[in-house]
């Protein structure tokens, strides 16, 4: 429903901040409101995920879509809940995470509150190999060691493989967008380019 907020931080807590935006003060809970330090009484933006429950609706905010993704991400496994999730982020360590999950280090997510070795082995279940896509900026060699950045082990740009993720959400299958996307491959053009070239040919 929200995809982010801006306005001045009214208020910085112990477990969440208050966004002035437009008279209305917002209350945001965030995996460490006390980043937002430098912006008290300041303009920021901040990325939310409502949250809503039958008990509950809460408004949850990051310093970024890679945070609110991973966030997401952790919400779908099993024993972990949005005060769970949180604690995992409060480090800020995006990449950290995302790591001991593809390494499968139980080792380092027992060190999260809330996270015991069951927990742990859950979300190396759910979620390894499931995060590329949604945080390839914070860790641009972590899933494609030894390939260059530009050109993934797909032989995708990452103009290209955003442009595939758009027509996901559009609702083509991944058989129709592969069958264009082998065509597409050989040639060098911006995300909103493969897009429309794309649908011209799954259009024809």
């Amino acid at each position: 429903m929200y995809d982010y907020i801006k306005g001045m931080v009214d208020y910085i807590g112990p477990e969440y901040i208050v966004v002035d935006n437009g008279g209305i003060g917002y209350q945001v809970l965030t995996p460490n409101p006390f980043i937002y330090s430098a912006q008290f009484k300041k303009e920021t933006q901040v990325f939310l995920y409502h949250y809503v429950r039958e008990d509950m609706i809460s408004l949850y905010g990051f310093q970024s879509r890679q945070e609110k993704a991973l966030f997401t991400k952790l919400l779908n496994v099993t024993g972990i809940g949005p005060k769970g999730a949180l604690a995992i982020l409060a480090s800020g360590q995006v990449d950290q995470v995302v790591q001991a999950i593809e390494n499968e280090d139980e080792t380092f997510l027992v060190k999260f509150p809330g996270v015991g070795k069951k927990t742990a082995r859950q979300m190396i279940l759910d979620l390894k190999g499931k995060l590329e896509n949604i945080i390839p900026d914070a860790f641009p060699n972590l899933f494609n060691e030894g390939v260059p950045t530009a050109i993934n082990q797909n032989g995708h740009t990452e103009e290209l493989d955003e442009a595939i993720l758009a027509l996901k959400a559009l609702g083509y299958s991944e058989k129709e967008i592969q069958k264009v996307a082998k065509k597409l491959q050989v040639e060098e053009m911006t995300t909103e380019q493969y897009i429309k070239k794309a649908l011209q040919m799954m259009l024809r």
